[in-house]
């Protein structure tokens, strides 16, 4: 025999059935997946111009690398 889930009944402390909410209009929705889409791509954005930095920065960072570690070896040769 296959065991089941009870049903689960709702209901106030005056005796009345707690009615579901109501499924929201196609407006509504259409509007919080466009929102959501909104939202990922500022995302999206957001990520790819820290990105851009980054690799603006790197070659910077590489050649002032460079030259911190040339100067000392030449400071440790004095």
């Amino acid at each position: 025999m296959r065991e089941r889930v009870p049903q689960t009944i709702d209901m106030t402390a005056d005796g009345e059935f707690v009615h579901a909410q109501p499924r929201p209009t196609w407006p509504l929705r259409l509007g919080l997946g466009a929102a959501l889409v909104a939202v990922v791509a500022g995302a999206v954005t957001v990520a790819a111009v820290f990105l851009w930095i980054a690799s603006v920065m790197l070659p910077v960072a590489l050649v002032a690398g460079a030259v911190a570690y040339l100067a000392f070896r030449l400071q440790g040769r004095r």
